[in-house]
């Protein structure tokens, strides 16, 4: 016979993050890589064998775009007909290094098909990436600033409203080209 948990008992994480998880068509392996945290750890959590620090609760719900407190509620909510993201829980990708932050704006279960960013790009900061999936395709539209698309041996200007269309499946860099910060939307489609 199952004891009954104590009041005080910590919340049970692991069967609201498979829910949500699932709910946007996310293996573990995805999730894994948009919140930084390990997929040993998140099957853990998962499994109820381990209880998150609030610090990977926050990176995990910002990763499915939902409020820490969803992941901590233990019945299931209705689903709204209209769900506005507030900006403190847009996902982000600092690369803070190479001058650039991307905001994740589209929805994580479509992460496998479309994704789409707002990129800004600091001056002399670049977004530069691998080639994705074969037959992958970025659009990037101008919305502020001066930016350049190298794709190999070509490069472009990209002027203030234009969208540049190039393979995604060949290594790329988006550079900021200007004296002042650049932002653009990013939109990338997976074959």
């Amino acid at each position: 016979m199952k004891t009954p948990a104590p009041n005080n008992a910590p919340p049970e994480v692991g069967a609201a993050l498979q829910r949500l998880r699932l709910a946007r068509g996310l293996t573990l392996e995805d999730l894994s890589r948009i919140a930084g945290v390990s997929k040993s750890m998140l099957s853990q959590i998962e499994r109820e064998k381990a209880n998150p620090t609030i610090a990977i609760t926050w990176r995990l719900a910002n990763a499915l775009g939902v409020q820490i407190g969803e992941l901590l509620a233990t019945a299931e909510r209705a689903t709204e007909t209209i769900r506005v993201v507030d900006a403190h829980e847009t996902p982000t990708l600092p690369g803070l290094h190479a001058g650039y932050v991307l905001r994740i704006l589209g929805p994580l279960e479509l992460a496998s098909r479309y994704e789409w960013y707002e990129l800004t790009l600091s001056p002399g900061g670049e977004l530069a990436s691998q080639g994705h999936d074969p037959g992958a395709q970025e659009h990037l539209t101008l919305l502020h600033g001066s930016v350049e698309v190298e794709v190999g041996e070509d490069k472009k200007k990209v002027k203030l409203g234009s969208t540049a269309r190039y393979p995604g499946d060949q290594q790329h860099i988006i550079r900021n080209v200007g004296k002042t910060e650049a932002k653009a939307l990013l939109v990338v489609i997976h074959r």
